[in-house]
């Protein structure tokens, strides 16, 4: 096909879409539409078109993707932060160094990884998102990121002081817990052998506590050595509230095993300071004894009471009494039970058996000591061991004890019942769960901050804050994103249908049906946090050329979904 411009004698000349064909050993024309009508541009673009020529008569029309790379929860997660002011709250100079403390925060978010991962996601030739694009980073080493994460580590007491100036005030409730993470290799100054929450026993760890506004808001992180006993850390913090955040009166909340009476004489009254923890099991046993204030009988048409205890004056005792906390109890007790029993019939098998049999009370002994080690459960056995024979039967009078106190546990506090009455009380202590959540989030696949390969003590504790800087930003994201996700976002209208503060808490109505349908009131799909990234990903941020104008920066549209998780951020696509 061709375009020919044919004479008309006195007229314009005819402009014809023309087809050669052959015909035998002939070729001949046909004429197959006038044109003679269209503008010249247009005739010129398609004369081009015929010749196989992909360029059109117009520069302006002609179009390049350069390169597309995912943006979408780059722009979320970046946004967020710029809208929590937290890239205000780094320091300014040197400049380079900020930009990428702030992309490591965000990448932490979006895909936690090694340094060296991290810097080939955020360099221009390699980069696996726009995050480096966005923040105008060009090309980043991993040394480079070392020393951003040295710099923030160094502006940490002042990054926490401004987030607890603007989450924390006096008469608040700070939460605070510990927990551990291991680390590979063996040089790292802080790492310890201790009491592995991780159960990695047999690998070095630190150990880390988190301090927590009453909605589980991060405020602070603190690193120890691995071998830090969980009461020896309080005092630190204790200072940190008072001389750092300049917190005259808050009320302190924490495990049992953290706030201790040793801690409470030593650090928590000298320091003015209010606390809400629980009683060891002794303790409680201690109450429940003939005569003692803890009257068992009390608890069977409720299950909850306040006491009085001489033994500590000043202090309110508030006992609750769990169903379904007693039944599993009894439950786990019981598995325990068989499980140790099993494990000794075996012990007794291999004294009473006719060749090669044990003998000795003192290797007899230290079997069975193996034995009664592993599931604790000896205060529940009655053990008879002689040089030829071993035999056992379960101490029913202890289990019988033990059992009476099934579900019990006793809140203490010394906060005055007029500014904190027992439900109040009861809840405050219930919301450490808060604290347990963040755990999971920053020492899982959400954020990995283990296993840690770091040496040096300070690059160790400036990579935690990092990671907790990456949870606060999560954290008020879900807040706002909760109806998107399978969160509970009508969690406190089913807390205020509660029943009893002891009670296990209730899904709302909502969130039931949320979960039931996979969808949420607006009918979008519900997604989990890491599920709603990648459906963000999807948005992409394209370089394109337009003609012979320079390369300019397109976003592609975003899906009614992609627009509704930015309505409720609150936030712009375009960063």
């Amino acid at each position: 096909m061709y375009v020919a411009v044919v004479p008309n004698r006195s007229s314009p000349p005819a402009v014809l879409l023309r087809e050669s064909y052959r015909d035998g050993d002939s070729v001949k024309t046909r004429t197959l539409s006038n044109l003679t009508h269209w503008p010249a541009d247009k005739l010129e673009a398609l004369r081009r078109l015929l010749k196989g020529e992909t360029s059109l008569s117009d520069p302006t029309q002609r179009f390049q993707i350069e390169r597309s790379l995912p943006h979408g929860h780059i722009a979320a997660v970046l946004g967020m932060t710029r809208k929590l002011g937290l890239d205000r709250l780094l320091p300014g100079k040197p400049e380079r160094l900020a930009k990428l403390a702030l992309a490591m925060i965000v990448a932490r978010v979006i895909e936690p990884a090694a340094k060296l991962a991290t810097a080939r996601q955020l360099s221009e030739d390699t980069a696996a998102h726009s995050l480096g694009a966005v923040l105008g980073l060009g090309d980043v080493d991993e040394d480079e990121l070392y020393t951003a994460l040295d710099w923030l580590g160094q502006a940490q007491p002042n990054i926490e002081a401004a987030l607890a100036h603007k989450h924390l005030k006096n008469g608040c409730l700070v939460l605070y817990d510990l927990t551990s993470s291991y680390l590979e290799g063996r040089s790292c100054e802080l790492a310890r052998y201790g009491y592995s929450r991780d159960g990695q026993r047999d690998k070095p760890q630190i150990v880390f506590g988190l301090l927590c506004a009453a909605d589980g808001c991060p405020v602070a992180v603190e690193v120890f050595e691995g071998n830090t006993a969980d009461p020896t850390t309080l005092a630190a913090q204790i200072e940190k509230l008072r001389q750092r955040f300049q917190l005259n009166r808050v009320v302190l909340v924490g495990d049992r095993g953290m706030i201790t009476a040793a801690r409470i004489e030593a650090d928590l009254r000298p320091a003015g300071l209010d606390w809400i923890t629980a009683l060891r099991a002794p303790d409680i046993r201690a109450l429940a004894e003939d005569g003692g204030p803890l009257q068992l009988s009390l608890f069977d048409t409720r299950d909850m009471a306040e006491i009085t205890a001489p033994d500590y004056p000043g202090e309110r005792r508030v006992v609750c009494r769990n169903p379904a906390l007693a039944i599993e109890r009894a439950r786990k007790r019981e598995d325990l039970l068989l499980a140790t029993e099993r494990d000794l019939a075996r012990i007794q098998a291999v004294v009473a058996r006719a060749t090669k049999p044990l003998r000795g009370r003192d290797k007899i002994g230290l079997r069975v000591g193996r034995v009664l080690g592993r599931r604790k459960m000896a205060k529940h056995i009655q053990l008879t061991i002689e040089e030829t024979a071993f035999s056992f039967v379960r101490d029913k009078a202890s289990i019988a004890r033990e059992a009476a106190l099934d579900g019990f546990y006793v809140v203490r506090t010394s906060v005055p019942k007029v500014e904190l009455d027992s439900t109040a009380t009861v809840l405050a202590y219930k919301s450490l769960a808060h604290v347990e959540r963040a755990f999971r989030t920053i020492k899982t696949t959400e954020l990995e901050v283990r296993p840690i390969h770091h040496r040096l003590a300070g690059r160790v504790r400036a990579h935690v804050f990092l990671c907790m800087l990456a949870y606060y930003v999560m954290w008020h994201m879900r807040q706002a994103l909760a109806p998107l996700l399978f969160d509970d976002h009508e969690r406190d209208a089913a807390a205020g249908a509660r029943i009893s503060p002891v009670a296990p808490a209730k899904v709302s109505v909502a969130a039931r049906k949320k979960a039931a349908s996979r969808r949420t009131v607006e009918g979008h799909p519900v997604h989990s946090f890491r599920t709603l990234l990648q459906d963000l990903a999807t948005l992409a941020r394209n370089v394109v050329h337009i003609g012979d104008a320079p390369p300019t920066v397109m976003l592609t549209r975003a899906t009614h979904i992609q627009q509704a998780i930015f309505n409720k951020l609150g936030i712009s696509v375009a960063v």
